[in-house]
């Protein structure tokens, strides 16, 4: 573990080195925008969902949040309050993220699955004191969400995009203020955006990023994934780093950009062929609905050109497949805390895009190190350690800093890779214990503490499994007390009880006498994940 001083130390020598090359200027992510709104203020935004697609220019949307923000700021807010937004990729939601970072706020992106036990924590951890959300969205009834909220003392606002309750502020009302003048005045930093990532323990992490580091993640992406002068299609949700990263593209590079409120895989087809989107980028799953929906229902997707993928296990056989339609499609590894650290290239040739990650690019360096943290041979697997000026400023919880990070300020992934003779990392292998559902990273250790609570379970033990579309799968192991039994109907009521996202329920069942262990007594999960479906 390193002193939470050096650490701070080696930061801010790192800021310093990242100035003076250039990945760091004086700007905030709000005069960005501004910036952009005002040289490509026709550039249109398509926002797609279930009751249609609504096209809005750049100009239509700064202004609007404009006076959101003027309305905000009239109700106690200022600068370096934490605005928490739930809400799916529509005009609402893109006005309000917009609106947060012109008036200095500090965006807390939060994922549409947060239920809430998970919503209550993060809004507490980060004193958030106001909360934007829909009065509903799909099953989620918002008023009743909002009701079973427990000890968020900070939170004083309750904004709501529909139909407002009593105590809370209608968003169409905010909307009628005067428009607030230019950006307000930051530093460029300062925390600008914080971001929660589940961890290893039952709590998500909240990761923190300054104007800088976001700026400079925004920058490089229409390098790393060539745009091709087209339109881009975003399909991540908002509350991941990649989502938040869909949403505010158009209004910080002044591109063309469709956005889909909920992931509809023949949707997200037609839009491709009707406004011939040349870029896109998401997990494998996404790209495999897309092409099955456009086999079966004749879309043409030959304007895409440009596809990186990632964040789960990627099969060659898809990237193939792809290939075959003309994507050149490739791979690419981030994470919340420094996303797109490395990436491949359209421009490589398939054995790179398909079997690596790429290397590191726009000043991110990587090493692969052992427990102890140092330096392992090239070709030998280790841990994967980045630096770049992409990376978060780290946790709100400091604690969580100093045993993530090396001296110097390296960021340890908690994900095992190798080297290839050339220099490109290969992901192997996770430290963390993590099960990636598509996309959604999911804590092992939360659901086996769900189940531990049951009263049948005697000891649980929570492992992914392999899954053709989604990646990987929620799969318990359980060793029940005596005489006593269990379905996977109750499993699911208890997880609903508990108010934690559907995702996280297991999906499978094995009842077992014991675990394969070591011989401190733990769990061998690598055992477990090997035993058949």
């Amino acid at each position: 573990m390193i002193e939470l001083a050096t650490l701070a130390a080696d930061r801010a020598a790192l800021r310093e080195r990242w100035y003076r090359e250039g990945h760091f200027r004086r700007e905030t992510v709000g005069e960005a925008i501004a910036a952009t709104a005002a040289r490509a203020p026709q550039t249109l935004v398509t926002f797609a969902g279930p009751r249609g697609t609504r096209d809005l220019t750049l100009a239509e949307l700064h202004e609007r949040a404009l006076r959101l923000g003027a309305s905000l700021e009239a109700a106690g807010l200022s600068a370096g309050d934490v605005v928490a937004i739930q809400a799916p990729a529509t005009v609402e939601a893109a006005v309000a993220y917009q609106a947060a970072f012109l008036r200095g706020f500090v965006v807390l992106p939060i994922v549409h699955m947060f239920g809430p036990a998970e919503l209550s924590f993060v809004l507490r951890q980060s004193g958030a004191r106001a909360l934007i959300v829909p009065d509903r969205h799909r099953s989620t009834v918002f008023r009743e969400t909002v009701a079973s909220l427990a000890d968020v003392p900070a939170l004083e606002h309750v904004v709501v995009i529909g139909t407002a309750w009593p105590g809370s502020l209608s968003y169409d009302e905010l909307l009628r203020a005067e428009p607030a003048p230019a950006a307000a005045a930051v530093d460029p930093d300062d925390v600008c955006l914080v971001i929660y990532t589940s961890g290893t323990t039952a709590e998500p992490k909240g990761a923190m990023h300054s104007h800088n580091s976001f700026l400079a993640q925004m920058r490089s992406v229409p390098e790393a994934i060539p745009r091709g002068g087209g339109a881009v299609l975003g399909v991540f949700p908002t509350g991941h780093i990649a989502g938040t990263i869909g949403l505010m593209s158009s209004a910080i590079l002044g591109e063309r950009y469709l956005l889909l409120e909920a992931f509809d895989a023949g949707e997200a087809a037609r839009l491709i062929e009707r406004h011939r989107v040349t870029a896109s980028a998401g997990t494998p799953y996404h790209l495999q609905l897309i092409m099955d929906a456009a086999e079966a229902d004749g879309i043409d997707l030959s304007s895409l050109s440009a596809y990186m993928t990632g964040a789960a296990s990627v099969s060659v056989p898809l990237l193939e497949r792809a290939e075959r339609l003309g994507i050149r499609a490739f791979r690419g590894f981030g994470m919340t805390e420094h996303p797109e650290a490395t990436s491949s290239a359209v421009t490589e040739s398939s054995d790179i895009r398909f079997l690596t990650d790429g290397r590191g690019r726009f000043g991110t360096e990587l090493r692969l190190v052992d427990d102890d943290g140092a330096d392992v041979a090239r070709g030998a697997e280790g841990e994967i350690a980045l630096i770049g000026p992409r990376q978060s400023l780290g946790y709100l919880d400091p604690s969580r800093d100093a045993e993530s990070h090396l001296p110097g300020g390296w960021f340890l992934t908690g994900d095992i890779g190798r080297l290839t003779a050339e220099g490109n990392l290969v992901v192997t292998d996770r430290k963390k214990d993590m099960i990636n559902r598509g996309g959604e990273k999911l804590s092992a250790r939360e659901i086996e503490d769900i189940l531990s609570r049951m009263d049948a379970v005697a000891e649980a033990c929570v492992t992914s499994m392999p899954d053709e579309r989604l990646g990987e799968r929620v799969r318990a192991f359980l060793i029940l007390k005596p005489g006593r039994s269990i379905s996977l109907s109750e499993v699911r009521a208890r997880f609903a009880e508990e108010g934690v996202a559907a995702q996280k329920t297991p999906e499978r069942l094995d009842i077992v006498s014991d675990f394969p262990r070591t011989p401190a007594g733990k769990p061998k999960k690598a055992q477990l994940r090997l035993v058949p479906a």
